[in-house]
């Protein structure tokens, strides 16, 4: 009989546990199965690990591996033993394997659920991130498979790996004997696991933009003899911006060594001076040429890619597979890649002031981020930026973003101190899921301002790889907001929003004072307020004759005034006394004079025909007095306070960048501030966001139990829709009760239902294109005997048609109210949604549905009956009774609580939910279950595959 460890591989090549992962140095490696054509990788491999670092592995010198051992560790049975490989360049750098094992420790296999796990990590690539990122694979590996529990013995000198599993926030036992230190833990994953796992992956994948953005040294291919041409442009934008590293030009037709405009020029990046370190390549050569640049750069040890050129996935499908392969070859060398048909990258801080972009001039220094898909809307923006007066700390044009992402660059800008506002322009969002949980992380810190194209044709721009999602865009645009970002539809109104964030103050409420000199348009700015939800104050009027110091004092006695959060300064060109033309910069010097007395409140200023102004409003205010900078309190001006790259809740702006924003029109000022009101709202909710409540009556276990058996039953593996007793008694285990509806195929089985159920009773048709539609007649209440309900039904078929396709119900009356509707549903990209809305074809035809993400806390729910239009009818909408919105809230938290306990549970929908003002009755429901979708971001850290 065969040992475990001398039996064949007994499945085949599990392809699935291959991935690619971004270390804790931005570098990146691929994790792979180790197979038995990896025999001559692994004798290299050790060859290169150090003695001391074999003794910890083997607990005795152990010089090199026999040939037994090679088999050993190359040959695996995917399921009781197992090895994992990290390579860079197709060479391994580390490996990992566990063997499964009884009680004893000896050799089992399945139904044995233990294993001892053990690793090996080259000397050059200790200390970054490669054996906790193997343990996260190995583990996930091991669920897989059946294993609950590692085991690890190490010696007490390796610190080191007792620190990857210590650090890892499994629960784990340790224990000391015969001078080796024993470790076990369960591999169940647990909220600290999961929140170690994620702060790993945000700094892995900011550290590798942080390495594309501030390079020491860039190598641009592609480079023409001539002017012109893409290689060139990029090169001469690098001179121009003046930046701070290393140039190198390359080409493969040039002669020999050289220099062109100053720069040394090379036929190939490997024949770049060996001592010479080469960070940034940036690619501007024809597609078929790129693999062979790629294979350079990755000898060389170039850490990233900048690919510029086209004729990838935007050019068709045989494009897009040599996407995947540029990919994947760059990945196999540790590099990660901007691009391809990319616009390129701009650091402006003065230690890099990198412009390796297509864009000829480079923007001033400045506090916002900016993230575009598309190069033309980048030029758009850059250009807009410029023209008024904003400065940007990086940017990011990332083409078909085959690789790195803006999720990628959001974790950047969360960590960077350079960047106080995002700016993102997306045509698709790869991952919702993702996305999502880290623009709420980012948003909690610095305001992200998102427009998404492409968002009404339901087609992703070619070039672009993303995971299909169900939901319309009105409901994803509602759950990025609830994660705080600030959603707006043009990118006129994200470059209107950024300059008002990255230069004022966040307001501390929606109280907006209104002065300038003229009356038309204060009017004007004070309807806007009112139609984007501002409190506006009665607009002051300074009348035509206004000087420059009459706003100044207007300007300084509003922002003293404790009832006023904001205030929009409305400017027309005005004659001076000596009868000369309106000086703007005389009027920018005095708004910004009497702004520096209370700099924690947000001022903007709308200007018709003052050419000029903007510019002078937007420049650098060294000129203002250094005075002590104040934070606002109970809406006065007191205390200093700094804001230490970060936007607090309220405060100031520091002086040097503090800028007054303009606008050429009322409303484009309005809703910029609008956004900014609504925004700094939700951080102050975001500090306090409410918990998801635990009800006793809720049987999780036993809900789970009936989950189990209805879903062994059914065939389909979309799974399937229960019927009404199966969900009725599943939405029980929750405490959600479901009013009787007993079948009515005829009026004499209407009247024996009617009597079981008791007077007065309601009739109603369940056929699909009746069902919840009172408005069209198929519904009859109040019945109060038998002659009404025979009457009733007669009206019903003779109306609508024969009872089998009306398919009649008859339900007991409950007590009037509101008609809702509450569903959740599981999205396969965005995880599941809690949605709610009034019932009926109005709320329906206008889309007045409000979102959440699962799960939801209390202020959540509440929040969410109140966010649609329609919610003033909930409330006592003239004169009508309020109704039990504590009740409506439970539910929803009930709901929710469901579909989080129970992936399988995939959509949810109750309807009509009645809330009178007292309690509430759901008077019909619907349950589907189906096997859970995958959950990526349960899984070990991976990028996307290609």
């Amino acid at each position: 009989m065969q040992s475990p460890s001398d039996q064949p591989d007994r499945h085949d090549y599990p392809a699935h546990w291959e991935a690619d992962v971004v270390l804790r140095d931005g570098g990146t490696a691929r994790i792979r199965p180790i197979t038995a054509e990896d025999a001559d990788r692994l004798v290299s491999f050790y060859e290169q690990v150090s003695d001391e670092s074999k003794y910890y592995r083997f607990f005795a010198p152990y010089p090199r591996l026999s040939a037994k051992d090679v088999h050993r560790f190359t040959h695996h049975d995917q399921v009781d033993r197992v090895g994992l490989a990290a390579t860079v360049g197709g060479e391994f750098i580390a490996t990992v394997r566990y063997d499964r094992i009884d009680g004893r420790g000896m050799a089992a296999s399945a139904p044995a659920d233990e294993a001892e796990v053990a690793f090996l990590v080259q000397d050059a690539h200790q200390g970054r991130g490669v054996a906790s990122t193997l343990l996260e694979h190995i583990a996930a590996v091991a669920r897989e498979r059946g294993i609950r529990r590692f085991v690890a013995e190490v010696l007490p000198a390796n610190t080191k790996m007792i620190k990857v599993f210590t650090d890892a926030g499994y629960q784990q036992k340790r224990s000391f004997e015969d001078g080796v230190v024993r470790l076990e833990f369960d591999l169940e994953p647990t909220d600290r696991s999961l929140a170690v796992q994620r702060a790993r992956e945000h700094r892995a994948e900011a550290r590798s933009v942080q390495r594309l953005l501030t390079p020491r040294s860039v190598a641009v291919v592609g480079v023409g003899r001539a002017p012109g041409g893409v290689g060139r442009s990029v090169l001469r934008n690098l001179q121009e911006a003046g930046y701070a590293g290393r140039l190198y030009a390359v080409n493969g037709e040039f002669d020999g060594d050289g220099e062109i405009d100053g720069v040394p020029a090379h036929r190939s990046v490997r024949d770049i001076d060996a001592g010479e370190p080469v960070d940034l390549a940036v690619v501007a050569v024809p597609a078929e040429r790129v693999p062979r640049v790629v294979a350079e750069c990755g000898e060389r040890g170039v850490q990233g890619l900048v690919v510029i050129s086209a004729g990838y996935a935007e050019s068709g499908a045989e494009g897009r597979e040599r996407q995947r392969e540029l990919v994947r070859q760059a990945r196999s060398y540790g590099m990660r890649i901007i691009g391809p048909n990319a616009f390129g990258v701009i650091n402006t801080s003065p230690e890099v002031r990198l412009n390796a972009s297509l864009a000829p001039e480079g923007p001033a220094r400045g506090r916002i981020g900016l993230f575009t898909q598309s190069g033309a809307i980048g030029i758009a923006l850059l250009s807009g930026l410029h023209r008024r007066g904003a400065g940007l700390s990086t940017f990011v044009g990332s083409g078909n973003r085959a690789d790195v992402s803006g999720n990628d660059v959001l974790q950047y800008w969360y960590e960077d101190p350079d960047t106080d506002v995002t700016l993102m322009y997306l045509e698709t969002i790869g991952n919702p899921r993702k996305f999502t949980r880290l623009a709420r992380r980012s948003a909690s810190a610095k305001p992200l301002v998102v427009v998404q194209g492409a968002r009404h044709s339901g087609i992703a721009p070619t070039g672009h790889a993303v995971q299909p999602t169900r939901l319309p865009h009105a409901t994803v645009s509602a759950l990025l907001r609830q994660a705080g970002v600030i959603r707006v539809d043009t990118v006129t109104e994200m470059v209107d929003a950024g300059l008002l964030l990255a230069g004022q103050p966040l307001p501390a409420g929606p109280r907006v004072a209104i002065l300038g000199n003229s009356e038309s348009l204060g009017l004007l700015t004070y309807d806007a307020c009112v139609a984007d939800g501002l409190r506006p104050l009665p607009p002051r009027d300074l009348t035509t004759g206004a000087t420059p110091a009459d706003f100044r004092a207007a300007l300084a006695e509003a922002l003293s005034d404790d009832g006023c959060d904001a205030v929009i300064v409305n400017a027309i060109p005005w004659v001076r006394e000596d009868g000369g033309a309106a000086d703007p910069e005389t009027l920018a010097t005095e708004l910004r004079a009497a702004a520096a007395r209370c700099s924690a409140k947000p001022v903007a200023v709308v200007h018709v025909e003052l050419g000029g102004l903007a510019a002078a409003l937007a420049a650098a205010t060294s000129t203002r007095p250094d005075a002590p900078v104040p934070i606002l309190r109970d809406g006065g001006c007191a205390h200093p306070s700094r804001r230490a790259g970060r936007l607090p809740t309220t405060g100031a702006i520091p002086s040097e960048d503090y800028r007054i924003p303009a606008y050429p029109a009322a409303e484009r000022a309005v809703r910029a501030l609008s956004e900014a009101v609504k925004y700094a709202q939700w951080r102050r909710d975001a500090a306090d966001p409410g918990r998801v409540h635990e009800y006793e009556d809720i049987d999780e276990g036993g809900a789970a139990e009936r989950i189990g058996e209805l879903l062994a039953g059914e065939d389909d593996p979309r799974g399937a829709t229960l019927g009404q007793d199966d969900a009725h008694e599943l939405l029980g285990r929750y405490g959600i009760r479901v009013r009787r509806a007993l079948p009515a195929p005829d009026p004499d089985a209407a009247a024996a239902a009617a009597r079981t159920l008791g007077y007065p009773v309601a009739l109603k048709t369940t056929a699909p294109h009746l069902r919840h539609r009172a408005d069209l007649g198929g519904v009859r209440l109040d019945l109060a005997d038998e002659e009404q309900l025979r009457r009733a039904y007669q009206e019903l078929t003779d109306t609508f048609g024969k009872p089998a396709e009306l398919r009649p119900v008859v339900q007991g009356m409950v007590p009037r109210g509101v008609d809702t509707v509450v569903r959740a549903v599981i999205d396969p990209a965005a995880g599941a949604v809690l949605s709610f809305g009034l019932a009926g074809a109005a709320s329906e035809l206008l889309g007045d549905t409000a979102h959440r993400l699962v799960p939801v806390t209390d202020r959540e729910a509440g929040s969410l009956i109140r966010s649609i239009r329609t919610a003033p009818l909930l409330f006592g909408w003239r004169g009508s009774a309020p109704v039990d919105t504590p009740a409506l809230e439970e539910l929803l938290q009930r709901v929710s609580r469901l579909v989080d306990d129970h992936p399988e549970v995939v959509g949810v929908s109750l309807e009509p939910v009645v809330v009178a003002p007292r309690g509430l009755s759901v008077l019909g429901a619907s349950v589907r279950l189906a096997p859970p979708p995958a959950r990526d971001d349960l899984g070990p850290r991976t990028l996307p595959g290609y």
